[in-house]
């Protein structure tokens, strides 16, 4: 609804020829000089062109006759109180002969009237011109303009206010890196190789397309849409190469090179909203089917896109928003990551149940609660990988499948205090392990879990600091597991997949087969199988990790970062038990990563990362592993480019 009065000022103004009118209609222009040949407007016309009231200096009685100001009469420049409507100015005398006279007060109008379709108003205007291939302007495909029903007559929809949104993504991965390599006499690719440890040079070509498309309907710009449809494809090309022999199947006649493919169904659910609580558009919606979900702000314990269903809104005038959830886990392709729809769901199930509420315990932090439950019940399955390895049960211990139940309690918070940007989040697993692989026994699962980043601005640079805490078993032989391990972490933490131990898998050679001691963006030291395909494993050495970076925005397009971590595990009682030591050192060694973004076009539209990261192993690295060449410096190199339509 526009307001009438103001949308007829300048038509008004020009009709009169006015230019104190014209100043009325457009306040904020530049005053321009009356010309020679126009009258000047009287001193009346200009304080009625200012919004001001002309007091006769010879009249006081007049004056106190006037109503005195208040607050409700005063306008804030640039701003209209909704609902109030500003009694009319008095009449206006034109005491100079001969100035064309400005149209009375009673000639604009007070009401207000619709526009059919205020998103076409503004090309009508010749402003914006449309053109499919531009998502920086006005555009039908990605949602700014409603479908014209008319032209796409097949698709079943009625009323108005719909509109359709596509997404197109490209990813690509360019990722040279070392790492410890595992080998024997019969996968070696140099016959006479004996070390434990082979060549540790490899490297990764991954390309990824995702495309989406959203059919909603609703004003989405001010209310909750009242109803999505929402596809999201994603379609993964993959090349590996590594120096040595079944690390990418486990068949010693396999190379060690491989190329895969895959199609996931990455999103694929209806939105519908249920109603709204308020007159500020709080509300409720229900969510069903494969969806994104992160159960908290950096993605520690839970964050993927399941299938599922979440009812969800907010309250108190969005400073509260809750969410009610349950979701069926799906398989995921071995080498790609991307969800498999095509196998049957894992018996591994997920609850949760949160609470956010905004400025909480301080302006500008918000506060989570949450609890999630997570039923496994995966002991009788097993699971072979698309490589042909073992995931589950993991070939740790007695070998046995197992069972589990565990109910993470949490709080969660991120926002800032004062000038401090900050982000914590505290865990508590609780549960029972129906089958330790240590004892073959029931045994409680009681671990702890807790993580913060500071981080202070200035000027363009950005300081931070991290600490990560996360419990180790002290005792793999008792009737309790005090290792901590997430869901599917995703951390967005201490410098992310920039940094060498997140982004990169390291075997847990000797100790287990197909096992690693941390998983790829991940950063647990959970002793898995795999992150995607394993079970949780509570039997684990923990990890702790203390850290520094910082964010250097040299330009609106650019930006570097780097990130200091020293890592060590909390607890070798594990470790030391499945290696058969008597002591393994808890210092992991320090991690090192720089980075650059550069957006060429200031958004996200376009973005290229590179980044470089290295591992100084420290004692209780160098226990478990000694490449054969004897570096003691493992690196990653990791060069991104996406491209968003």
């Amino acid at each position: 609804m526009l307001d009438a009065a103001t949308a007829f000022l300048p038509l008004l103004a020009a009709l009169s020829g006015d230019a104190q009118a014209m100043e009325q209609a457009n306040p904020t222009s530049v005053r321009v000089e009356q010309s020679r040949d126009t009258p000047a407007p009287s001193q009346t016309s200009l304080d009625f062109a200012r919004g001001e009231r002309q007091e006769e200096q010879d009249a006081p009685a007049t004056r106190a006759e006037q109503p005195e100001a208040t607050a409700d009469d005063a306008l804030i420049d640039g701003r209209k109180r909704p609902g109030y409507q500003r009694p009319l100015p008095d009449r206006i005398t034109q005491e100079n002969e001969g100035a064309v006279r400005p149209p009375p007060p009673e000639a604009f109008p007070t009401d207000e009237f619709p526009i059919p379709d205020r998103w076409r108003l503004i090309e009508s205007l010749g402003v914006v011109k449309e053109r499919w291939f531009d998502p920086y302007h006005q555009n039908t495909l990605k949602g700014d303009r409603p479908i014209d029903r008319a032209k796409v007559p097949w698709l079943p929809i009625k009323g108005d206010d719909w509109f359709f949104v596509v997404n197109a993504v490209s990813d690509t991965v360019i990722e040279p890196r070392t790492f410890p390599i595992p080998v024997g006499v019969q996968t070696t690719e140099r016959p006479g190789s004996l070390d434990v440890f082979g060549k540790d040079a490899s490297y990764v070509l991954s390309q990824t397309f995702i495309g989406g498309v959203a059919l909603i309907k609703g004003a989405t710009a001010f209310k909750p849409p009242e109803i999505e449809y929402r596809l999201t494809l994603a379609y993964n090309i993959n090349h590996v190469n590594v120096p040595e022999r079944r690390i990418l199947s486990v068949k010693p006649s396999k190379a060690s090179h491989r190329t895969d493919q895959f199609l996931g169904v990455q999103e694929a659910f209806i939105d519908y909203h249920l109603r709204n609580t308020s007159d500020r558009y709080d509300f409720e919606s229900i969510r069903v089917g494969i969806q994104p979900f992160q159960s908290d702000f950096r993605g520690f314990l839970f964050n993927d896109q399941q299938l599922g269903i979440r009812f969800f809104g907010n309250r108190d005038n969005n400073r509260f928003q809750f969410n009610l959830g349950a979701f069926w886990r799906l398989e995921k392709d071995t080498n790609s990551g991307l969800n498999s729809v095509v196998q049957r769901p894992r018996d591994d199930f997920v609850f949760v149940a949160n609470l956010y509420r905004q400025d909480l315990p301080f302006p500008g932090l918000t506060s989570q609660i949450t609890a999630v439950y997570n039923r496994n019940r995966e002991a009788g399955r097993i699971e072979i990988d698309d490589n042909g390895f073992p995931v589950r049960p993991a070939l740790l211990g007695d070998l046995r499948g197992r069972d589990y139940d565990v109910v993470y309690l949490g709080y969660n918070a991120d926002g800032r205090i004062g000038r401090i940007n900050a982000t914590a989040s505290l865990y508590g697993a609780l549960g029972q392990d129906r089958n330790s692989f240590f004892t073959s026994e029931q045994a409680k699962i009681r671990a702890f879990f807790a993580a913060a980043e500071l981080s202070y601005d200035h000027d363009w640079m950005r300081f931070r600091a991290s600490g990560l805490f996360a419990s180790g078993d002290s005792d793999p032989y008792d009737n309790s597991e005090n290792g901590f391990d997430a869901i599917f972490e995703n951390p967005i933490f201490a410098g992310a997949d920039t940094s060498y131990w997140i982004r990169q898998t390291i075997p847990f050679a000797g100790g287990g087969r197909v096992i690693g001691v941390n998983g790829r963006n991940g950063i647990l030291n959970s002793l898995r199988s795999s992150k995607e395909q394993g079970q949780s494993n509570f039997n684990n050495p923990g990890t702790i990790l203390l850290g520094a970076g910082a964010d250097f925005d040299i330009l609106p397009t650019l930006r570097l970062s780097a990130n200091v971590n020293h890592l060590w595990f909390e607890n070798t009682a594990t470790l030391q038990v499945l290696r058969n030591e008597g002591s393994i050192p808890r210092d992991i060694g320090w991690d090192l990563s720089t980075a650059a973004i550069w957006r060429p076009k200031a958004t996200q539209n376009i973005v290229f990362r590179l980044s470089a990261a290295a591992l100084a192993p420290g004692d209780g690295f160098r226990d478990l592993f000694t490449n054969r060449d004897g570096n003691d410096t493992y690196y990653s190199i990791l060069a991104n480019a996406i491209v968003t339509f």
